[in-house]
């Protein structure tokens, strides 16, 4: 791993992922999440603030030391107890059915694996658990799909492995999720190959 890899992509989307444009997105996505929180993708933590009261814990994955190192403040700062675990989404070490909640925002735009991360997160779910989700991905017009495809090696290269053009509800529903509540929309004032967005709350099957 390089020193853009390893030191300045973390800060870069540190900085990114505090936008105000994606606060709000953030807010609307966590409202509901309660008891015992799988989150991964946890990156610096910005989800954090924005948990309710219902929520007891939260067990925070994800395989970049340097962006937990970025959260530190956050997870101090919180109302409940955070454990990290420097672990991949594809990976993770918990048992079955052990959490009410598992929530997932950015994150399955850059999982090498989406689909073994989710049948993780449908294991670890407690019956009548949910997950809650926040995501960009391939948006359903055709001529921003092109470029997306165009674009989408530059997109990998430049924010570490993220994708542009994932089907994110296909996803989602391919892996043994029905839909509870699912929303789909452009960001508005953005760039329309970054911004279409997948935001949903989902139960296993």
């Amino acid at each position: 791993m390089g020193l853009y890899d390893s030191w300045v992509l973390p800060r870069l989307l540190n900085t990114m992922m505090g936008m105000e444009y994606v606060t709000q997105e953030r807010k609307k996505a966590l409202a509901g999440v309660t008891g015992d929180v799988l989150e991964v993708g946890f990156g610096a933590g910005h989800n954090l603030p924005y948990y309710s009261d219902s929520v007891r814990r939260v067990l925070a994955i994800d395989p970049s030391i340097a962006s937990a190192k970025l959260a530190s403040k956050r997870i101090a700062a919180a109302r409940f107890p955070v454990e990290y675990v420097a672990l991949e989404g594809e990976r993770i070490d918990a048992p079955d059915a052990s959490f009410d909640s598992v929530v997932s925002t950015f994150t399955l735009c850059t999982i090498p694996d989406p689909r073994t991360a989710l049948a993780q997160l449908r294991r670890v779910l407690k019956p009548g658990g949910r997950l809650f989700f926040l995501e960009h991905g391939r948006s359903p017009q055709e001529h921003v799909q092109r470029w997306q495809d165009r674009l989408n090696g530059v997109q990998q290269f430049m924010c570490g492995g993220c994708n542009m053009n994932r089907d994110i509800e296909q996803l989602v529903r391919g892996t043994g999720f029905d839909f509870e509540q699912i929303e789909t929309y452009y960001l508005e004032g953005q760039p329309k190959i970054f911004t279409f967005m997948t935001r949903g709350v989902a139960r296993p099957t």
